[in-house]
């Protein structure tokens, strides 16, 4: 069975994006490629075991494994050693992006305390948006009680859009709730 956003996509998000830019091609009209979910851990550098809790997390988010992320150089300010595991992240593409886009927006965001749409000036240039979480709590796969320290993350959603234009009226059809 098809991700029900993907099929959202393909009968409004499309005539709608095909209207408004007057694309002349359906493979023209912009569509998201890839969302990337990364937790960075600055203090992992003192408790190494904080980078288990916090794959466990993004795994039950995600659905599906993450990958630990290593430190590239050592920097002696910040006690970092190079190869030390300082985070995790995961790509999700295909129907279990559009399965996470849709518990994004239709579940987690609106848990946020004091929501009020997000942010419409997080585009990058190319049509691609980021958007950073401050608790992990919002989603509702993580049990509250298994939790030792309340960690944020960061969410980029690949487009193929050109123009950040493009990419914002993508978001929008797709249901993003941007704040006026």
């Amino acid at each position: 069975m098809p991700a029900r956003l993907r099929e959202h996509y393909l009968k409004i998000a499309v005539p709608a994006l095909t209207k408004e830019f007057g694309y002349k091609n359906v493979m023209a009209v912009p569509k998201i490629e890839k969302i990337s979910l990364n937790i960075g851990l600055g203090e992992a550098t003192q408790n190494p075991k904080m980078v288990d809790g916090a794959t466990n997390e993004l795994g039950s988010i995600a659905g599906q494994r993450p990958v630990v992320t290593k430190a590239t150089k050592s920097i002696a300010a910040f006690k970092l050693r190079e190869g030390m595991s300082i985070g995790a992240m995961v790509t999700l593409r295909g129907d279990r992006m559009y399965e996470f886009f849709d518990r994004l927006v239709n579940v987690a965001l609106p848990r946020v305390r004091d929501f009020r749409g997000t942010p419409s000036k997080s585009f990058d240039g190319r049509g691609n948006y980021t958007l950073g979480i401050k608790d992990q709590l919002i989603f509702p796969e993580i049990d509250y009680n298994k939790i030792e320290k309340v960690k944020g993350m960061n969410i980029s959603i690949t487009t193929t859009a050109k123009t950040d234009a493009e990419g914002l009226a993508l978001l929008k059809a797709m249901g993003m709730p941007f704040s006026k």
